[in-house]
């Protein structure tokens, strides 16, 4: 019987033995893929005091955040809601001394006061990989290349990255595209929301031709850079060019510069990343600055509940189980356990082998299919 103290607040759930096996397993596959490209896991704090959560990287909003006041130090303290931003005081702070480009990866739930309205969830599984000390196209390139072997390590195909340019507007309206500074943040959410009659109204006229350079990678780049006035483009159009060549035939690249929405902290490179099967966004990652050491950094983070969506039934098939009798041979039970069965042994002799999920029987040291 389920009392009103027993439901969880909204945007909270319980992860069932099935959807808790296939969450363990994607990550396991993920962490292993990051590790394959040298990449060492830190497991910083559920907690820490929300100055230090929100400093580290622009567009952090502290209101997203659950604070409370820590009864030792008298400070307020938050529960994470992005792992990047530690894994940026960590390179800042206790392995400011650490050989560089550094290599971090990470695993582990974030918590959000409200959920969005995309999104429901309020406590969120992130996983993710930065590497620290370096600006480049190589690390820019290495980066796309380590997100792609996570997702195909977790078992999916067909993956698609979307590129994006979230310093766009900034750039070229230093001197390319002039603009005043007042303006530039209607142009951006004009340009974000594809509003070619919006853009105009807010004095973005001259920003109307990157509405239309978007689209498969190679037609889209040629339209930027016709755009391209002065320059001003040229070395982020070279960039981009030379990490979709580094991508080569493992995904289909696509390319929206005007593209925001995600990217508050990015600088100069950000790319969205899809898979057949899911039907959202499947994680997001680009370059940016750390705050306080002001180091530049690239890396990705990628979504637990979209993952699991994309991998559908395989998340869901049976496992082979062997159903262990009272009195069986242990030793003959370890050697299968040894090579990958999992077993349910009996307690008082009158289980269900079927209704406690065993697929076979061990008898006489031999594995017998359930009828």
């Amino acid at each position: 019987m389920t009392d009103q103290d027993d439901l969880l607040p909204v945007g909270l759930e319980d992860a069932l033995p099935s959807r808790a096996r296939a969450i363990t397993e994607a990550m396991r596959a993920v962490l292993d893929a990051m590790d394959g490209h040298g990449y060492d896991r830190v497991r910083p704090p559920l907690v820490e005091f929300e100055k230090s959560l929100a400093g580290r990287m622009e567009g952090v909003a502290t209101r997203r955040m659950i604070r409370f006041t820590d009864p030792e130090s008298l400070r307020t303290l938050a529960l994470r809601s992005d792992m990047t931003v530690q894994v940026g005081r960590i390179a800042a702070t206790v392995m400011a001394s650490a050989p560089r480009p550094l290599r971090l990866c990470y695993a582990g739930d974030v918590a959000m006061l409200k959920a969005d309205q995309l999104d429901p969830a309020r406590q969120r599984l992130q996983l993710g990989a930065e590497l620290i000390g370096s600006d480049s196209v190589a690390a820019a390139s290495e980066i796309v290349g380590v997100a792609i072997d996570a997702l195909k390590g977790a078992g999916l195909g067909n993956i698609s990255v979307d590129f994006t340019l979230p310093d766009l507007v900034d750039t070229l309206a230093e001197k390319a595209l002039p603009l005043d500074v007042d303006k530039r943040e209607a142009v951006r959410r004009e340009l974000d929301t594809k509003d070619a009659g919006g853009l105009t109204a807010a004095g973005g006229e001259a920003y109307l031709p990157l509405l239309y350079a978007t689209g498969p990678f190679d037609e889209a780049i040629a339209k930027l850079a016709e755009i391209d006035a002065g320059g001003a483009l040229a070395s982020r159009i070279a960039g981009l060019r030379d990490i979709a060549a580094s991508i080569g035939k493992r995904a289909r690249i696509t390319l929206d510069p005007t593209e925001r929405h995600g990217f508050e902290y990015q600088s100069w490179f950000g790319f969205t990343l899809y898979a057949e099967g899911a039907r959202g966004t499947l994680g997001r990652g680009g370059t940016y600055t750390i705050r306080g050491s002001e180091e530049a950094a690239t890396g990705f983070t990628i979504y637990m509940d979209p993952l699991l969506e994309a991998l559908g039934t395989r998340a869901d098939e049976a496992r082979k189980t062997l159903f262990l009798p009272l009195g069986h041979d242990r030793d003959a039970a370890a050697r299968l356990r040894a090579i990958g069965w999992r077993t349910v042994a009996a307690i008082s002799g009158s289980e269900d082998a079927k209704a406690l999920g065993c697929t076979h029987r061990l008898e006489d040291g031999e594995t017998i299919p359930l009828g």
